[in-house]
């Protein structure tokens, strides 16, 4: 089974999730008070190397790092090695998400691990959530179970959020990585377009005029009405359908894909939408340069829909007017967008460290808390994020001194995972990509989910059958 995923791995053209990084920061917490030892430490008598090799496809988790785990001494001023106090280095293999390259250097590397040199072995790896369950497969057996490393997730990780701890686990429920993030997504709009169409930019009140889908869509009119786009692209609203799938995209064992009820409601509200004019039907999906524009000042779109790093690394970065000019939230319905799991390869050689590091990380409310404070990041820690939404030192200039957190805490309590599968990733991008011709009345809806048909199964050679809602 393990050499069947990853023979699958390694001829699946992945394609890109978004998560941006960003610059690092000094101070360190001790992370003491997350140490646990509970755990069936199944690793505890390997001798630790002198190098540990940690796979990523950004420097986001290397900032983190260098920020709040105790032992960093030293980073290359190129960023591929750290030093830390022992003596041990911290070597960054980072290759891009574009293309699928990160995951097919990763998944070389994993293959190869049993005949790997001590130096040379994938020590830690991250994921995304988008194919976290690819390598949190108990038969793939790439990531080592947390209790096997000496973390106890019931305790250690007492405080995280019970959707990212499911998110990691295997079929069985057993917990192989942890993140340092929850993404909890919400509504992100213009204060100056608010104004403009509904008088006034108070929260609130907005909040109530995209409360749920029919209500939006009676506001979309209004904004149509006065010039403006709701969303910039029907892809916006993609995360919100599919994060309430009741049934995973392969079930376990299966080679059949199950198109979910709430995909086909997407694909039906969307070309609604886009024939409404609701949505600018020139932007074709996300993260390009039409979709970075319509983030410009000089963009009529009202609203997107957001988690806290698409604040941050996404819609900051294409904003060309002054801080304050957007706000956020609540959506229509609770979502979430994205997170990055660290794991602890099968074969690592640095179980001790790379225990460490989980729990410094993932584990450590004030780490986490200072990883809030100085990156903008929803983290996942329970307490402090409530914490958070009542403090005004996690107030942002960006949105005009509103504290965010007020508003992402209470969406992320309400977060249910949608059921994974290792095929989510190539699902969630060529459903999409199938049906904009469809939605742009270049094809038939037919003719569209043959396509979606035709390109799934040369993505996953091993599928046999698309079973579409009724």
């Amino acid at each position: 089974m393990r050499k069947k995923l990853f023979s699958l791995a390694l001829v699946v053209a992945m394609g890109t999730t978004m998560l941006a990084g960003c610059g690092g920061s000094d101070g360190a917490k001790d992370s003491s008070n997350a140490s646990g030892t509970s755990g069936s430490n199944a690793y505890e008598n390997v001798e630790e190397g002198k190098v540990i090799n940690i796979y990523s496809w950004n420097d986001e988790f290397r900032t983190r790092l260098e920020a709040v785990y105790p032992e960093v001494e030293s980073t290359s001023k190129d960023g591929t090695v750290t030093k830390l106090k022992d003596g041990t280095e911290i070597h960054w293999i980072i290759n891009p998400n574009q293309d699928g390259v990160y995951q097919d250097k990763l998944d070389q590397a994993l293959m190869n691990q049993a005949d790997a040199a001590t130096d040379d072995k994938v020590d830690i790896f991250l994921s995304e959530t988008d194919y976290v369950f690819k390598y949190t497969d108990k038969d793939a057996d790439m990531a080592v179970p947390l209790k096997d490393l000496g973390i106890d997730p019931d305790k250690d990780l007492a405080d995280q959020y019970d959707f990212t701890k499911t998110t990691a686990s295997d079929a069985d429920g057993v917990q192989r990585g942890s993140t340092w993030q929850c993404c909890p997504g919400l509504l992100v709009y213009r204060r100056d377009i608010a104004k403009k169409v509904f008088g006034t930019d108070d929260p609130t009140k907005i909040a109530d005029k995209v409360k749920d889908w029919d209500t939006i869509k009676n506001t979309a009119s209004e904004l149509k009405a006065k010039g403006y786009y709701t969303f910039s692209s029907y892809a916006d609203t993609f995360r919100l359908y599919g994060n309430s799938i009741s049934q995973s995209w392969v079930k376990p064992g299966e080679t059949k894909i199950n198109v979910d009820q709430k995909i086909a409601d997407w694909v039906k509200d969307s070309k609604e939408w886009v024939d409404a004019g609701y949505v600018d039907s020139n932007i074709k999906g996300q993260f390009n340069d039409d979709w970075n524009k319509a983030m410009g000042s000089k963009s009529k779109v009202f609203a997107f829909l957001l988690p806290a790093w698409g604040i941050d690394f996404v819609l900051k970065p294409n904003w060309d007017g002054e801080e304050g000019a957007w706000a956020v939230t609540t959506p229509p319905q609770e979502y979430n967008w994205g997170g990055s799991y660290i794991h602890a390869a099968t074969g690592t050689d640095n179980p001790k460290h790379a225990k460490e590091i989980i729990l410094a990380l993932t584990g450590n409310k004030d780490n986490l808390m200072k990883i809030s404070k100085d990156y903008s990041d929803f983290t996942n820690t329970k307490s402090g994020m409530q914490e958070a939404a009542k403090n005004k030192k996690f107030a942002s200039k960006f949105l005009g001194g509103q504290n965010p957190f007020e508003y992402f805490a209470p969406v992320a309590e309400n977060i249910k995972i949608a059921p994974l599968s290792a095929y989510d990733q190539g699902c969630v991008e060529l459903i999409q990509s199938s049906f904009s011709d469809y939605f742009q009345n270049n094809v038939t809806e037919d003719k569209a989910k043959k396509n979606f048909e035709t390109s799934i199964k040369e993505r996953y050679p091993d599928i046999t059958e698309i079973a579409w809602p009724n």
